[in-house]
């Protein structure tokens, strides 16, 4: 049975483009860590100004999954719920609409006490709260969060502010995990890492550093892009892990943890 220490925090999030496998990642990471014995829960923030994703076109964003308490949450809740085996509520589901209420409201409230209330340190502040209060209400010792959407674009970038606030508070305490496509061209039949070089450099540009990079791709990672990766994204060649195209998700677990994920991400 793993030792309980202060509660640590494992942020997931995208590079290079959408549906990269951010949700998958978090529900593996969280089933790894729940089989060393710890506590597990999972948060999800979406960069929607919808309130819930029952507006959200289930077309181009998939489709709703509602938990027990009737919150209408984005699809990738059910990972979590079916990989980790926990019953999850609306506390683990946020989105920036969600966010942006909840601040205006206690302003309205005067909960700020008459404070100009800004988008900065406020909108952070609030999903730093949100995540805290998902923590303390599954009582988890790892909490992993999934950041939707892609590094460099603007609707994640108060949710990576909150991120580096996080880490800059409890340094000890927060990982970053950033998931990146690597494309194989067909003209060219290898696979490219520049576009996760510049998804890792994006991500610096928002004050963050990248702990592990999951290298999504159709292919398993060779010898000479994971020296690539690491070389150009400062990464140590063994926090690159490889996550090629699978037959089954469930797979994915297994795959992460032969390359000793869940310790690497635990020291």
């Amino acid at each position: 049975m793993a030792t309980k220490k202060t509660p640590k925090f494992i942020f997931v999030v995208g590079g290079v483009l959408s549906g990269v496998g951010k949700g998958v990642t978090s529900a593996s990471i969280g089933a790894i860590m729940q089989s060393k014995g710890f506590v597990v829960t999972a948060v999800k923030a979406d960069p929607y100004v919808n309130i819930d994703a029952g507006t959200m076109n289930p077309k181009e964003h998939g489709e709703v999954f509602v938990t027990d308490d009737g919150d209408e949450t984005d699809q990738d809740m059910g990972n979590y719920e079916r990989f980790l085996g926990v019953r999850l509520s609306r506390s683990n589901y946020m989105t920036t609409g969600r966010v942006y209420q909840s601040v205006i409201e206690k302003e309205r409230a005067m909960k700020y006490k008459g404070k100009c209330v800004e988008v900065v340190p406020h909108i952070p502040e609030e999903i730093i709260l949100r995540i805290r209060n998902a923590q303390k209400e599954a009582g988890a010792d790892i909490t992993v969060i999934e950041i939707g959407g892609t590094v460099g674009e603007y609707q994640n970038i108060l949710f990576l502010e909150a991120i580096r606030e996080m880490k800059l508070s409890h340094p000890k305490d927060v990982a970053v995990v950033l998931v990146s496509y690597l494309p194989v061209p067909k003209h060219i039949g290898e696979m490219k890492t520049k576009p996760t070089q510049y998804a890792a450099r994006s991500l610096n540009s928002a004050g963050l550093h990248a702990d592990i990079i999951v290298a999504r791709g159709e292919f398993e990672l060779d010898g000479p892009r994971r020296e690539k990766v690491a070389m150009f994204c400062g990464i140590a060649k063994d926090a690159c892990v490889s996550a090629p195209d699978v037959s089954s998700i469930y797979e994915i677990p297994i795959k992460m943890e032969e390359q000793d994920l869940g310790n690497k991400l635990l020291r």
